[in-house]
C-alpha cells in the first residue's frame, strides 16, 4: 500500500486543514489504537507529548478521544521535546508513543509522529498499516472498556535527569557562559534547567512561548538572535534548538554557526579515539557534505549515506550496529542515549568536549573545509509532478553531466511540504551556482 497520509516524518500539514484536521486526528488515534491493541490484551497505554503551538490543545484532545475510543489508555505529557516521548515511551512501559509537533516549521503548520513501545520511530510497514486502518474505520470498544487519560506531571523532570546522566558522573559545565536559544518550543523549560543543574551560566533566549512564535525569528533555522547574544554577552558558546528540540546548531564565540555535519565529525573523531564508535563509521544522508566524508575517510572512518529523513538514519544505525549518525540539518542520533535526534543531548556533548579538551567552541566547531554547496527550494502546486516532465529530467541529466568528476547533484521532492529541494556541491562555486539557479529555473517554469 502507498502512503498517502505519511511523509518522511509523520503526518503533517497546516492545522485545521487536511490532513491535519481535528477529524483526522481522531481517525488516526483510533487506527493506531486499533494498531496497537491487535492482541486484544488490557490495560494497553499511549504517551502523548506536544510542543508549544497553539493547535497542540486541539489535536492533544482528538487524538485523545481516538485512543481511548480503542480502549487505550492516554498518559499526557504536555509540552515536552521529541526525544523525550520515544524515552517515556518505554520507561513507562506503554505501547505506543505520539509527538504532536511539526518540528522546525511556522506556528500554523502542525504534525503527528508516532513512537512503538520501544521508543523509536515506526516502519513504513508500521504506518502503512494504520493508514489501511484509517480507510478501513475502526470499530469503538463496549463503553466499559473506553481507555481512561491522565495527566503525568513529572514527565520533563525524568526526561531531564536522562539527558544530564549523558556525561559523565561528577562532570560540571561550571565556568562556561551558554547562551540556549529554544525556538520558543518545547525545550523552553527544559534545557536551561538542564544547563543550570549541570553548573553553567544560563542566557535564555526563545522561552517565552505564545502558541504563535515557536520557531519565529529564533533556533536552530536562524540563528540570528541567538548570534547576537553570543557576542553581547562574551558567551563561551550558543546551542540552538527547534521547536521540538529534536536538532541542534552549534555557535562558537564569535556567533559562527556550525552545522550537524560539523558536529558529527567532531563527535566521530572522539569517539573513535575513545573506542566507542561502533562499526568504524558514521551514518548520515544523502545531504551530508562531501567534506565529511573526506574528513572521515582521513580518521580511517566510513560515512554510510541514507536517504533523507532521521528515521532512515536511525533505520540504518540498527541495521548495522552503529551508535551515531545524523543529519546536516541538526539531527544528531547517538542510540547509547536516545532513540531519536536530541538536540540538547547533542549540545550538552559539545559542551563536555569544551570541558575536557579546555578548547574553545571554534576550535571545536569546525572540524573540516566543506565543499561549497548550495540549496535551493521550488514550491509547486499539489497535485502536480515537476520532476516527471521530461523537460525537467533531461535538464537534470545534462546537469549531472557538467558536474561528473567534480561535484554531485542532489534532487528530491520535500516528505513534508510541496517543495522540490535542488542541491549541488561542486568546488568551482560559480558552476555550481549557474547549475543549480539553471535547474531551479526550470522547474518552476513546469511546475
Amino acid at each position: 500500500m502507498t502512503k498517502k497520509l505519511f511523509g518522511t516524518d509523520g503526518v503533517r500539514g497546516k492545522a485545521n486543514m487536511a490532513p491535519m484536521t481535528a477529524d483526522m486526528a481522531l481517525q488516526l488515534g483510533a487506527a493506531a489504537g486499533r494498531f496497537f491493541r491487535q492482541d486484544q490484551a488490557r490495560n494497553h497505554r499511549v504517551v502523548i507529548g506536544k510542543d508549544t503551538r497553539l493547535s497542540g490543545y486541539m489535536f492533544e484532545n482528538a487524538l485523545t478521544a481516538g485512543f481511548a475510543s480503542t480502549g487505550m489508555n492516554v498518559l499526557l505529557l504536555g509540552p515536552v521535546p521529541t526525544p523525550a516521548v520515544g524515552m517515556l515511551t518505554t520507561s513507562m512501559r506503554a505501547d505506543a508513543g505520539v509527538m504532536i509537533s511539526a518540528s522546525h516549521n511556522p506556528h500554523h503548520d502542525n504534525g503527528i509522529k508516532f513512537f512503538g513501545p520501544d521508543g523509536f520511530k515506526l516502519s513504513d510497514a508500521a504506518e502503512a498499516q494504520i493508514e489501511r486502518f484509517v480507510a478501513e474505520g475502526v470499530e469503538p470498544v463496549r463503553a466499559e472498556n473506553i481507555g481512561r487519560a491522565r495527566r503525568i506531571d513529572d514527565g520533563r523532570a525524568r526526561y531531564i535527569e536522562r539527558v544530564k546522566s549523558s556525561l559523565p558522573p561528577g562532570q560540571r559545565l561550571a565556568g562556561l557562559k551558554v547562551v540556549i536559544d529554544c525556538a520558543n518550543g518545547a525545550a523552553y523549560r527544559t534545557a536551561p534547567e538542564v544547563l543550570w543543574e549541570l553548573g553553567a551560566e544560563v542566557i535564555p533566549v526563545g522561552v517565552s512561548p505564545d502558541g504563535f512564535n515557536i520557531n519565529e525569528r529564533c533556533g536552530s533555522t536562524d540563528t540570528r538572535a541567538a548570534a547576537e547574544t553570543v557576542v553581547a554577552h562574551g558567551a563561551d558558546v550558543g546551542i540552538c534548538l527547534d521547536g521540538d528540540a529534536d536538532r541542534v546548531m552549534i555557535l562558537d564565540e564569535k556567533g559562527v554557526v556550525a552545522d550537524g555535519d560539523q558536529i558529527m565529525a567532531l563527535f566521530a573523531s572522539r569517539w573513535a579515539r575513545a573506542g566507542r564508535l561502533k562499526g568504524g563509521a558514521l551514518v548520515a544522508t544523502v545531504m551530508s557534505n562531501l567534506g565529511l566524508e573526506r574528513f572521515l575517510d582521513g580518521q580511517g572512518l566510513s560515512l554510510v549515506r541514507t536517504g533523507v529523513g532521521d528515521r532512515y538514519v536511525v533505520e540504518r544505525m540498527r541495521e548495522g550496529g552503529f551508535n551515531l549518525g545524523g543529519e546536516q540539518s541538526g539531527h544528531i542520533v547517538m542510540t547509547d542515549f536516545a532513540t531519536t535526534g536530541d538536540g540538547l543531548l547533542a549540545g550538552l556533548q559539545f559542551l563536555a568536549a569544551m570541558v575536557s579538551t579546555g578548547k574553545r567552541a571554534s576550535e571545536l566547531a569546525h572540524q573540516f573545509e566543506t565543499v561549497p554547496q548550495m540549496l535551493k527550494n521550488v514550491r509547486f502546486s499539489r497535485g502536480a509532478d515537476p520532476l516527471g516532465h521530461e523537460k525537467v529530467a533531461g535538464g537534470i541529466a545534462d546537469a549531472e553531466r557538467r558536474l561528473q568528476g567534480i561535484g554531485r547533484l542532489l534532487i528530491r521532492k520535500s516528505g513534508t511540504e510541496p517543495l522540490i529541494r535542488v542541491m549541488g556541491e561542486c568546488e568551482d562555486h560559480a558552476v555550481l551556482e549557474e547549475t543549480v539557479d539553471s535547474l531551479v529555473a526550470l522547474i518552476e517554469s513546469v511546475g
